[in-house]
């Protein structure tokens, strides 16, 4: 087995709606933010190479919404999903299955693109499985007022509609390398993969905790639908991190891949801050 960290781009959202309640005065010092509030934030994937298998974790948002909504979230730096696989060796054709955390924009936006003329939306993997569960696809695709504008339907409704679509229970493992536990706060049944890598645990962390600056627990951003649930959530997974000595994978923090963990006298805080390649 081998991963690979794929590089899909940084985009920009405002800190306060990153970090919820905590005050600008205090989460500055972790992200600073620009003149008008925002913060760099990156859309790190993952690729996995399992035997026969190459599966990527989540897509980024890919590159086919209006020139109006990505003015929105002021997409910056050199790096594309297509240039990182590249990089890697990897065509399109090659991946056999994307896991798809979650169906927000920013993690499903690469998975779709337009043919020639915009009159057609094509899978970007020809030769995958998509994943999702059936709990988060009922909810995406019939989303709520709150979210809706996050689930968009062009990102979604192609996957099904290609036969490129399958769901995963939780529990099930996605080879015998990969298990999924399922957590609610965020949004219904995200999907949090746990690889086994060099005798280590890797957790893609997708949006449980976007970066290490969410690592104390009130630091709960506020497009979580649930805070309560997702605060509870950290307090499990930190605890079982720690205890286990697992290797957390930061989807989106803009400079920070990995870190370890260690319980301090402010709580579970970052050890080593490390790349995969140090593993």
């Amino acid at each position: 087995m081998n991963l690979l960290t794929i590089h899909a781009g940084h985009f920009k959202l405002d800190g306060g709606a990153m970090f919820g309640v905590v005050p600008q005065s205090i989460w500055k010092k972790s992200n600073p933010p620009d003149e008008n509030n925002m913060c760099s934030w990156a859309t790190r994937c993952l690729l996995v190479e399992d035997g026969n298998r190459l599966i990527l974790i989540d897509t980024g948002m890919g590159d086919k919404q209006s020139e109006k909504f990505f003015s929105y979230y002021y997409l910056h730096g050199e790096h594309s999903l297509e240039k990182s696989l590249h990089q890697a060796g990897v065509d399109f054709a090659d991946i056999t299955d994307v896991l798809l955390t979650h169906l927000h924009f920013d993690h499903c936006g690469g998975s779709i693109r337009y043919n020639r003329d915009r009159t057609a939306t094509l899978p970007v993997f020809p030769n995958a499985t998509y994943w999702s569960n059936e709990a988060h696809w009922k909810w995406a695709t019939e989303p709520n007022d709150r979210e809706k504008a996050s689930f968009l339907k062009e990102n979604i409704l192609p996957i099904e509609e290609s036969g490129q679509l399958a769901f995963i229970r939780q529990g099930n493992e996605l080879g015998e390398n990969i298990h999924i536990e399922l957590v609610s706060g965020h949004t219904e049944s995200m999907m949090i993969p746990h690889i086994r890598y060099k005798g280590k645990t890797v957790v893609f962390c997708a949006d449980l905790l976007p970066s290490v600056g969410h690592l104390p627990i009130p630091y709960i951003m506020a497009y979580d639908t649930r805070p309560l649930l997702t605060l509870q959530e950290k307090k499990q997974f930190l605890e079982k991190a720690v205890e286990n000595e697992y290797v957390l994978f930061f989807e989106h923090d803009p400079v920070n891949e990995c870190v370890t963990l260690h319980r301090t006298a402010r709580g579970v805080r970052e050890k080593d801050i490390l790349n995969l390649n140090d593993l």
